[in-house]
């Protein structure tokens, strides 16, 4: 049975919390990623930006922040608060801490190729961080895990 260690890509690109909007937009691009994860001076993960982050819909896939409506000179808040704040955050970032989704999914380098499958279905998620004490030492993949099954 194959590790995560040995089929992740043990050099994943990756971005700082203070790069700009811009410069991820860049190096989503110039990668060809979904996705980027975020991490510290230290080498820590601090997160991840996907490309669910840089676009805001609604429920019904409109572009909108809406989720609010006034009643008798009030605004009652139709979903959470910290929801809402959530949304306005990454609404108006200004860098990868401000959009990125905190505490991703990850796995460590010793599950096995069948427990990244699972946990990829399970959270729908096309790339997952691979976390060593806290640091960031790769990132698999739906297709590393596809490949190393079907090599089994």
């Amino acid at each position: 049975m194959r590790t995560v260690a040995e089929i992740m890509d043990a050099d994943p690109v990756t971005v700082r919390p203070e790069t700009d909007v811009e410069g991820v937009l860049r190096t989503l691009k110039e990668h060809e990623l979904p996705g980027v994860p975020v991490v510290n001076e230290g080498g820590r993960l601090v997160g991840i930006v996907t490309d669910a982050d840089l676009v805001m819909t609604d429920e019904s896939g409109n572009v909108s922040l809406r989720h609010y409506i006034e009643l008798f000179g009030g605004v009652i808040f139709v979903e959470s608060l910290r929801h809402y704040e959530e949304r306005l955050r990454k609404a108006f970032a200004g860098n990868a801490a401000d959009m990125m989704t905190e505490d991703p999914t990850t796995i460590g380098p010793d599950a096995t190729a069948q427990d990244a499958a699972r946990l990829i279905s399970s959270s729908g998620h096309n790339r997952i961080p691979v976390v060593e004490h806290g640091r960031l030492v790769g990132v698999v993949t739906r297709i590393d895990v596809l490949q190393a099954l079907a090599g089994e």
